[in-house]
């Protein structure tokens, strides 16, 4: 079964928008994965405009699943996913006032460097995955610098899925299997929601993890986080 790792940002965009502590974001944390997520995602922005630095740290603890932190991995990010040690560490390349992410990475053009960031998380005990686009090239990139995952940016099969599916998840189709050639593990994420999880895990020859954040906070506003969970774990199966 793949994985759901429910991203905990926009419950911290809110609390933020009044200050003090409500919604608690540590308790939606634990709520999450006693409502049976797999994961906990957080991204970290250097502005703190929703997960602060300051919850990583407090929400590691707490977790008896996995904790994946995504992000660019500037010094300040790398400085805390060394110090918390998740269990995995998502590399996105987003720009500092980037609303969301909204591209994956060059890996041929930043070989050298992701190579590195890849080398210091394994020597910290940490699984990385590379975000990228449904390019069979950025995926080979990604397993030419030693990443452990990919993560598939999955903004445009969301976007084209309405019309038609089978268009909007061929070149994914193609990635992955890319992915499965090279020897790496797949993670998606973006945009995914209730319509789409489910064609999108039955296409994909593996899917080990899907990220999943605003959608799930949405629906969860008319349904309850409880039933909301319930219902994307439904999807996975």
């Amino acid at each position: 079964m793949t994985k759901l790792s429910v991203n905990i940002n926009k419950i911290a965009t809110l609390r933020n928008s009044r200050g003090g502590n409500m919604p608690d974001v540590e308790k939606a944390a634990t709520d999450c994965v006693r409502f049976g997520a797999q994961g906990i995602t957080v991204h970290p922005r250097p502005d703190e405009r929703h997960i602060r630095y300051s919850d990583v740290y407090q929400i590691k603890p707490l977790l008896d699943v996995e904790f994946n932190i995504e992000g660019n991995p500037i010094d300040k990010f790398m400085e805390l996913v060394c110090k918390v040690h998740p269990a995995q560490v998502t590399l996105v390349p987003d720009a500092h006032d980037a609303i969301t992410s909204n591209a994956g990475w060059e890996t041929i053009a930043n070989a050298a460097f992701l190579k590195e960031i890849c080398r210091i998380l394994r020597s910290e005990g940490i699984r990385s995955s590379i975000f990228v686009d449904p390019d069979p090239e950025m995926v080979r990139g990604a397993a030419e610098a030693g990443s452990d995952r990919i993560e598939l940016y999955t903004e445009a099969y969301a976007r084209l899925f309405p019309q038609g599916r089978e268009q909007a998840v061929e070149p994914y189709y193609n990635a992955c299997c890319e992915a499965v050639r090279c020897g790496l593990e797949v993670n998606g994420g973006h945009d995914l929601n209730l319509d789409n999880l489910r064609y999108f895990k039955q296409t994909m020859p593996r899917l080990d993890e899907v990220s999943i954040g605003h959608a799930l906070i949405c629906d969860a506003l008319y349904m309850g986080l409880q039933n909301t969970i319930a219902a994307y774990l439904n999807e996975l199966k």
